[in-house]
């Protein structure tokens, strides 16, 4: 069965809820683990003031799919309250008229034929990003298990960019889980806050790059035989799908656009009998494959589209132009992002991981996983010899 997962919720109704399927039996899974990479994505420089009020304060609960702490293979099934439900819950919400530049506010009302923009602001909302964050955990301890390790950073906001080209994916990791700006450079994290600091009083917003690097990936996951079972693709759908996500890019893709060819692809070299490369501007994916270099992804995210400061935009009950109203939302949720864009990351390549592998459980995934070919010549079967292919 392909691993799938959907959830349901609004940003203030009373729960969120996720459903993952197709998880194999046999994997050990603790709420508490799953709480750790909540708890990442309530924090960071820029954030609102869910968490200091107490609105935001995630503690996930497994519904289903686990029994005495491990996985069972059915589907797993999670739940997050909001806590800000009570401070709604029978309350008389005034209507929301002024849809806000950047939303789905103003499209998504003339779709489905709300009355209220509230509709799709409760869906659309990035709190739903919880939910994913949750399963993205559960994702994560199956790639761990294989020695799989995801980890991600900051790698500019507001023009801001970092400079960790020298540090290894452990340092860089490391100094970002340290910094409140989740970028793994002391000197561009301080002029990162400043520059918060300066969107916030001037009633702004602020977007940014994040990056994400996956180590101890095996060869061969993904396909290059139809298009949607590429993992550029596949990882291209799950970041996109985030809220507030506008590009995407896998290694040095964009500056590879201004390079030659034989300085945009990473030659392939032989120390004795191990394939080696002497680069990875491919950011670990050839052909919708691994290739067994680290994959490295970038994702950049818009400035979000609920600012302090007024927008132009127009009251349609009274048919007149207006200015967009406030309601709370982060200054900068970049730092926020870095475990959600994990997430999306996680679930695509465990996906990935089980398609290659097969098994209903860890423990008939493991040989097959110590079985998988390695980079070295005498694991590869290519002959020279002619062939004639269409006789």
């Amino acid at each position: 069965m392909a691993l799938r997962f959907v959830t349901a919720g609004e940003s203030h109704g009373p729960a969120l809820t996720a459903i993952l399927e197709g998880m194999p039996a046999g994997l050990a899974l603790a709420p508490a683990e799953l709480a750790i990479e909540l708890q990442r994505r309530q924090t960071g420089s820029g954030t609102g003031d869910r968490l200091a009020k107490g609105i935001e304060n995630d503690a996930p609960q497994i519904m289903a799919g686990v029994m005495n702490g491990v996985t069972t293979g059915a589907p797993i099934a999670m739940q997050i309250v909001n806590r800000d439900h009570q401070n709604w819950k029978g309350r008389s919400v005034t209507a929301y008229a002024v849809p806000r530049p950047g939303h789905a506010d103003l499209a998504a009302a003339i779709k489905y034929g709300y009355d209220d923009f509230r509709y799709s602001l409760e869906r659309a909302s990035a709190r739903e990003t919880a939910a994913r964050v949750a399963v993205g955990g559960v994702c994560r301890k199956l790639l761990s298990t294989f020695g799989i390790s995801v980890g991600g950073y900051v790698a500019s906001i507001g023009g801001v960019n970092g400079a960790f080209e020298h540090l290894s994916f452990e340092e860089r990791v490391a100094a970002a889980r340290s910094s409140m700006t989740g970028c793994p450079d002391p000197e561009a994290s301080q002029k990162i806050d400043e520059a918060i600091d300066e969107a916030r009083a001037a009633g702004d917003t602020l977007g940014g790059v994040l990056e994400v690097m996956v180590v101890g990936l095996p060869v061969g996951l993904g396909s290059f035989a139809t298009w949607e079972q590429r993992l550029d693709s596949r990882l291209a759908a799950a970041v996109m799908g985030l809220p507030a996500q506008k590009a995407f890019e896998i290694g040095e893709a964009l500056s590879n656009t201004e390079r030659k060819g034989t300085k945009a692809h990473d030659q392939i070299r032989l120390d004795g009998s191990h394939i080696t490369r002497t680069s990875n501007r491919s950011g670990g994916l050839e052909g919708g494959i691994t290739n067994g270099l680290p994959l490295v992804v970038r994702s950049y995210m818009k400035p979000i589209s609920t600012t302090l400061t007024s927008q132009k935009s127009v009251n349609i009950p009274n048919n007149t132009n207006a200015d967009t109203v406030y309601e709370r939302s982060d200054i900068c949720p970049v730092p926020r992002a870095v475990v959600i864009i994990e997430a999306a990351v996680c679930y695509v390549l465990a996906g990935a991981l089980l398609e290659k592998l097969g098994g209903d459980s860890i423990e008939e995934m493991r040989p097959r996983f110590d079985a998988l070919r390695k980079l070295d010549v005498n694991e590869l079967n290519i002959s020279a010899e002619d062939k004639v292919f269409w006789p």
